[in-house]
């Protein structure tokens, strides 16, 4: 069984990241460019029945050193190890932890098992749509990157009037809401996506 997981750091890992952690300080200090150094070598803890590969990444920018380790018995390179194979999977764990607590994916109190079904099914469905929300219609812009909470309180928490009419329902929104303009780009994107097409054969 394979294995790639973070490793918090001690005083003992970091003496023995010196080699790379060292020279990216130096390197930082002389160029001012933000320098990311990737290096391995064998550590025990304590609790350990043996030693185990360890991947050291040396970062140092003007916010100042970074270091992280991973411990893993995979063979490779340790920068497509750690960029590759362990970066993906913190992507992952903020999607989850997206989908848990800025739509509410554990409001599971009820007694009845179908009732905390159906909340999940709703909060995937909303990550579904914050999702391509953010996919098509934020594309490029400054909330492109955001997570769904900000989506959510920045861009959709808008005050408005509602007035329903037999024909149509029509919202009144605020005017003095800061991003409009961002809000009526993303919603003429949303407009321009093609309807599915179904075929009867």
């Amino acid at each position: 069984m394979y294995y790639l997981l973070g490793l918090a750091q001690n005083p003992v890992l970091l003496r023995m990241a010196q080699p790379w952690t060292v020279p990216a300080e130096w390197h930082f200090r002389r160029t001012g460019q933000k320098v990311r150094l990737f290096g391995t070598f064998s550590y025990a803890a304590e609790t350990w029945n043996r030693p185990r590969r360890v991947i050291v990444k040396a970062e140092h920018s003007a916010q100042g050193p970074n270091p992280r380790f991973l411990v893993t018995n995979l063979p490779g390179d340790p920068h497509e190890l750690y960029d590759q194979g362990y970066c993906p999977r913190g992507d992952m764990e903020n999607h989850i932890k997206e989908y848990q607590l800025d739509l509410f994916a554990t409001r599971t109190s009820s007694h009845w098992f179908l009732n905390n079904q159906f909340r999940l099914l709703v909060a995937g469905a909303a990550y579904i749509l914050t999702e391509t929300l953010r996919r098509v219609g934020l594309a490029d812009t400054s909330l492109a990157n955001a997570q769904a909470g900000t989506i959510r309180t920045r861009l959709l928490k808008i005050g408005a009037i509602v007035r329903a009419s037999v024909r149509r329902v029509v919202f009144h929104l605020a005017g003095g809401f800061p991003l409009q303009d961002l809000f009526r780009k993303v919603l003429a994107r949303l407009i321009a996506i093609p309807s599915p097409s179904f075929s009867s054969g």
